[in-house]
């Protein structure tokens, strides 16, 4: 039986993650451990040398989950290191309630926990959906159904070492699949302070949404984007301009 383990980083309770393992249950055999809490923006967070507490959840349906009281990241690594049967064929992360395109990856805890798995040495697929209100179930099913799609296909295949698939789905009709490369984000952050108390604040990012090709254009124009992302963060064609600098000791 194929064994799929899915995470997020909304929080074990949340309504996409619920949606992502009642669809991955027609592929195989699904477990479901994710943070207790939401964990939004967390980035590859990694607990080292802490308790880590884990207690038993249930999702909507009463199927059992593992609730982590850390990242999306921890939960992860905590499978891979023993706390389930490990390795499994395939890991899951999302639905996120939002995309994560563009430099979004290098926050979003579904993006790293799907990354966590690769360096685990299990194929990883990080599933999100283009709208930051969806509260329902029903705002996630087709996302969920496109995920099937794209997992299958990866069950069949495989994917490179240390190598994820990221897709970002747009709200409402989906025009079709499109892959795509890393976009650009616009961040728009802005700054709260009330007594020496800040807070990070904004309206959505924005982004260059037209360039053809790009994770931002085809999720903008209704297509659900799938990019190919790994873990090799050398700028290798920096590297010969770098060469020319001459740095000696």
């Amino acid at each position: 039986m194929t064994k799929i383990l899915v995470t997020n980083d909304d929080g074990v309770l949340a309504p996409g993650i619920f949606a992502l393992a009642a669809a991955m249950r027609a592929l195989g055999d699904v477990e479901v451990m994710a943070p207790s809490s939401n964990q939004s923006a967390g980035g590859h967070k990694k607990t080292l040398f802490q308790d880590i507490p884990v207690s038993k959840a249930e999702l909507a349906d009463g199927s059992p989950a593992l609730a982590v009281s850390g990242s999306p990241a921890d939960c992860i690594a905590l499978a891979a290191l023993g706390i389930m049967e490990w390795p499994v064929n395939i890991v899951v992360s999302g639905i996120n309630r939002g995309a994560n395109m563009g430099q979004d990856i290098t926050y979003s805890g579904t993006v790293t926990a799907a990354l966590e798995a690769a360096i685990n040495g299990v194929p990883a697929v990080a599933v999100s959906l283009n709208q930051r209100d969806a509260e329902n179930v029903s705002n996630y099913a087709l996302a969920a159904q496109i995920a099937v799609s794209v997992v299958r296909r990866v069950l069949e295949k495989g994917l490179p070492p240390f190598t994820i698939l990221n897709l970002n789905v747009p709200k409402g009709a989906v025009k079709g699949l499109r892959l795509t490369r890393q976009g650009l984000r616009i961040y728009r952050d802005e700054l709260e302070n009330a007594a020496d108390i800040y807070r990070i604040v904004g309206p959505e990012p924005g982004g260059v949404i037209d360039e053809e090709g790009t994770d931002l254009w085809a999720v903008h124009n209704g297509y659900a984007s799938l990019t190919p992302i790994h873990l090799d963060l050398t700028a290798h064609r920096f590297l010969a301009d770098l060469a020319a600098w001459d740095i000696t000791l």
